[in-house]
């Protein structure tokens, strides 16, 4: 209810009430907002920065008060400008954009339904019908010809709401009840709700500020689940929750109390176990309960250490343990269920210095194992005899990952497979007979699209220091590398996050009309291996951004762009990037895309009461401590803005970011605007009903991506 008053109070407003100046901008005659300034000191280390527009910051109590007190409406106002500048900006280009937000669903298809996963005796799949944004969650009994079960109505439950996020499902283990979080506001605080399967009845149960999802024990009554720290949303407890009983009665079996970790549980693959995992960048602490005495006591498997990263799954008479211990690639361990600390720990796979291993999948016979190889994932199928063999790919430039392999006691293995040519696919690969079937291919309903009409290709640019960083790049068949195409070149580079080269339908509309799209997979990423990630944070987390910019020239030495047609793109930590590279070598690129750009780093970072900041100090440092924050300055993309040409720039944001607040970008654009010497375009789009993730409809998020999109082919006068 408050978010809605909030909209409608700024649909209400009016421009003249926004105490700000006016500017002319010379590309379009079209007056653009230009935020007051209050000035502010921020003094650390000795040392004074000046803020004129930290005003724009905003508790949460002021964005929830039911009225706008002066400093909210303010802020509103400026929001609302923003938004108005955008529109008359972009007017020219309405028809473009209604154009490919039109190409862009019409390959979807409507009535799409996903492959259906076995779970305990039941088939669960997700459908869609024609016409809806929201999906039907569905079932079946496995083996009987009985009537489609459908256990959540998207569309239903979604009427009236102008974001409805719903978060994860979990049914009881006895098949009965069903656990699923909502999240109303777009701050990914979840209400969790139960509803008995049966009767189709919502159960009396209700737990609010949670983190989306609820593990049962073994007994259909109890259920596990986190609460969020109200300021910083943080996952910081962990409580036990009985059927049948209020939220007020609940029981914490678990508080984290490091701000620099946060918590979370979930259940083994073989169901019978409960674990509890406090994580930070760079450590770990798993504790673990049987699943059948949830009033029973939890133990640790390995107290936390500085660097020590471990997961845990449970197979037989060991858990089975994924660690980076004595293994910078990580290696896989077992340990018996009654001696799990790490003078236990046996190898099972060793290290390997040129192989990351990514990730674990434990069935009755067979070992199986995601391993990235020079930047490529690979799946190795191991036996528990001693034999393996590795699935084939052919693409120059793929992503493949096993998925939703619940059922422990099978010879099946469900992948994913995709390339930048080819749709995503979903295969079943019988183990044993080293043979695969297709169970799905996404399609593409458009009649003239063939794989055959793109061409892919796997590059490797030379960085500064010598290093080799890959390049993915794709364009439609028949394309001159004569050094005049337009290019449009993503990275994200952090977290250890891996960018890997996936298709996607909605990037026809570039390639369709000329573009070259490519990805940089740039150090803070995990492509070549843990030091990847490595040399890309903290005090080496400048390589990401020089980079990006070798992969630039690069691509233009290369003959596929040059400086005038070349466009960037990032978002969250990837805006970040993008903030950077236009600071640094603003000459480079003729249009940058920063969606939700996490771009005023030190004073994130100083900020310990915002979301996110105190469990990432190993990823961007403390700035508390002034070797960090001296780096931090350096590169901050707010803290280092000049007075000089910029290219032309399309800034996305949502009011209800949690990730990302609002004003990292307001802020951004405002200041931008106050110094930048150049008549370029410097627009922002603030959706005034989402946060991070962006609109939660199935179709209603190409709106934001086809402006992204004409933002691009008009800066090319691509007007079709």
């Amino acid at each position: 209810m408050k978010k809605t008053m909030y909209t409608l109070c700024v649909l209400a407003l009016v421009a003249t009430s926004c105490k700000m100046e006016e500017k002319q901008t010379a590309t379009n005659n079209v007056d653009a907002p230009v935020a007051k300034k209050i000035h502010k000191d921020l003094v650390a280390h000795g040392e004074t920065r000046t803020d004129n527009y930290f005003w724009m910051r905003l508790s949460d109590e002021q964005k929830n008060a039911e009225t706008p007190d002066a400093q909210t409406q303010d802020v509103l106002d400026y929001l609302k400008a923003e938004n108005e500048f955008l529109t008359k900006t972009m007017s020219h280009t309405e028809q473009l954009q209604q154009k490919i937000y039109d190409e862009m669903v019409n390959r979807i298809k409507k009535d799409d339904a996903s492959v259906p996963v076995t779970d305990n005796g039941y088939s669960y799949y997700v459908r869609y019908e024609e016409g809806e944004d929201y999906a039907l969650f569905c079932r079946t009994i496995v083996g009987e010809d009985t009537k489609e079960e459908i256990i959540l109505n998207g569309p239903k439950m979604a009427k009236g709401h102008a974001y409805y996020g719903i978060g994860s499902r979990s049914v009881s283990p006895n098949n009965e009840l069903m656990a699923f979080g909502i999240d109303t506001i777009s701050r990914r605080q979840y209400t969790i709700y139960f509803k008995d399967l049966k009767t189709g009845e919502l159960l009396s149960d209700k737990l609010s500020n949670t983190g989306g999802s609820a593990v049962w024990a073994n007994d259909n009554k109890t259920v596990f689940y986190t609460t969020k720290d109200p300021e910083t949303l943080r996952q910081n407890k962990i409580f036990k929750h009985t059927l049948g009983t209020d939220q007020s009665e609940d029981v914490l079996v678990y508080e984290e109390k490091d701000e620099t970790f946060r918590c979370g549980v979930w259940k083994s693959k073989s169901n019978a176990y409960l674990f509890i995992g406090s994580f930070q960048t760079l450590s770990t602490e798993i504790q673990y309960l049987d699943a059948n005495t949830p009033n029973g006591d939890w133990k640790i498997v390995q107290p936390r250490e500085k660097d020590l990263e471990y997961s845990v799954d449970h197979y037989a008479d060991h858990f089975y343990i994924r660690t980076n211990l004595d293994a910078n690639n990580f290696r896989l361990v077992k340990t018996p269920l009654n001696k799990t600390t790490k003078e236990n720990w046996v190898d099972v796979i060793p290290h390997n210095k040129e192989v990351y291993l990514a990730g674990v999948e434990l069935f009755k016979n067979y070992l199986v194992l995601e391993e990235r190889k020079n930047g490529l994932m690979h799946i190795r199928v191991n036996s528990w005899k001693g034999e393996e063999h590795y699935i084939p790919f052919n693409d120059p430039a793929y992503v493949a990952y096993t998925t939703s392999n619940i059922d422990f006691d099978t010879d099946l293995l469900r992948f994913n497979y995709s390339s930048l040519t080819t749709p995503f696919t979903n295969y079943e690969y019988d183990m044993n007979t080293k043979t695969s079937k297709v169970l799905k291919q996404e399609e593409v309903l458009d009649p003239n699209f063939s794989t055959e009409n793109y061409v892919s290709e796997r590059k490797f640019a030379t960085a500064k220091d010598g290093t080799k960083v890959p390049v993915s790049i794709v364009y439609k068949k028949g394309l001159e590398k004569i050094g005049k195409n337009p290019l449009l070149l993503y990275a994200y580079g952090s977290y250890g996050s891996s960018t890997d080269p996936n298709f996607s339908s909605t990037r026809l509309s570039l390639l369709d009309r000329g573009f070259v799209y490519a990805i940089a997979h740039v150090r803070g990423g995990q492509e070549m291996g843990r030091d990847w990630y490595e040399d890309g944070k903290l005090l080496k987390k400048k390589n990401t951004f020089t980079d990006f910019i070798d992969c630039g020239e690069f691509l233009i030495e290369e003959g596929y762009t040059n400086s005038k047609q070349l466009y960037a793109y990032g978002g969250s930590a990837g805006g970040l990037l993008m903030g950077a590279i236009i600071n640094m070598k603003p000459e480079l690129w003729n249009g940058v895309v920063a969606a939700v750009p996490f771009v005023d780093v030190v004073s994130t970072m100083l900020d310990e009461t915002i979301p996110l900041t105190t469990f990432e100090f190993d990823e961007w440092g403390n700035p508390k401590e002034k070797e960090y924050y001296d780096y931090m300055m350096s590169y901050s993309p707010y803290d280092n803005i000049e007075a000089k040409d910029y290219p032309n720039l399309l800034i996305t944001t949502g009011y209800w970011d949690s990730q990302v607040q609002y004003w990292e970008p307001a802020k951004w654009i405002a200041k931008l605007r106050e110094l930048k010497t150049d008549d370029n375009l410097l627009i922002m789009d603030c959706n005034m009903e989402t946060g991070h993730g962006g609109a939660s409809g199935r179709f209603e998020r190409y709106k934001r991506l086809a402006l992204t999109y004409s933002f691009l082919l008009d800066l090319e006068g691509i007007k079709k």
